[in-house]
């Protein structure tokens, strides 16, 4: 039996829920908010980090986006979404590899600044702070700190950008080679990369691959996809949609500025 405790607007529970999609798979869903119910000492007890997504398996845990997406493929393994050859599963260790280490926080910088960072303001400043430092992760609350006090001035927002970058640029060189990011099959690379895009564009943000066209053709052919349609479009509700259907200001003008200069 599979269980998902996950949330719809998680990129990190969207790249696990299109794999299970993929496998034909369902999981017993378990929403959260992320308001705090993260942070319930039952749900520590699953992931003692306080983040999502938790699958169970047969009532066991797996924790970590990255490693729940190879845990899935070794669990069901049909149809496979590791390639066969070893240079290009390298590849999928690559992209799960950069997106662990840089991708991710650069994802939440970007969108804490911009779409999040309004709800935050209308809190006292002692409010705000406290929820934010109830993360495990300290230097995850360092950086929503930082945006939530200065948007997209903040020091760390042109390394998020020069981070997506990387990522678009890697993609445009994979796809010189294949129809997906790890050759001409749909792996976890494209499962692990795809929301990641997605919210690129859900912050107006997708100028940034208009020098790439191969992306952009990538990115049609993704968002057709029947798995990324059930996994995520069909999941997310007026609440889901609300935090980027209206950011002001507009945060491409800015951003663009921040890229030329770099």
């Amino acid at each position: 039996m599979l269980e998902l405790y996950h949330s719809i607007n998680s990129v990190c529970a969207q790249k696990v829920r299109i794999a299970l999609k993929e496998k034909g798979q369902e999981a017993k869903d378990h929403i959260m908010t992320l308001r705090g119910d993260q942070y319930e000492p039952a749900y520590l007890k699953l992931n003692p980090n306080g983040v999502v997504p938790t699958l169970i398996h047969d009532g066991e845990p797996i924790t970590e986006s990255s490693l729940i997406l190879y845990y899935i493929d070794d669990a069901f393994p049909e149809p496979s979404l590791m390639p066969g050859q070893p240079r290009q599963r390298h590849r999928v260790r690559m992209y799960n590899k950069l997106i662990d280490e840089y991708v991710h926080n650069s994802c939440t910088i970007l969108t804490f600044a911009t779409a999040f960072r309004p709800a935050f303001l209308k809190m006292t400043r002692e409010a705000w702070q406290a929820e934010i430092n109830k993360t495990p992760l300290k230097r995850r609350a360092e950086y929503k700190r930082s945006v939530i006090e200065h948007g997209l001035d903040s020091e760390f927002v042109a390394d998020a950008l020069a981070h997506h970058e990387k990522l678009l640029s890697w993609m445009a060189d994979s796809l010189k080679s294949g129809a997906y990011l790890a050759g001409d099959d749909f792996s976890n690379a494209d499962c692990a990369v795809i929301p990641y895009v997605l919210r690129l564009e859900l912050l107006k943000l997708s100028g940034m691959w208009d020098r790439y066209p191969a992306v952009a053709g990538w990115w049609a052919r993704m968002g057709a996809r029947p798995s990324v349609k059930a996994a995520i479009f069909d999941r997310m509700t007026e609440a889901d949609w609300t935090p980027f259907k209206s950011l002001a200001p507009d945060p491409w003008p800015k951003v663009r500025a921040l890229l030329k200069a770099a």
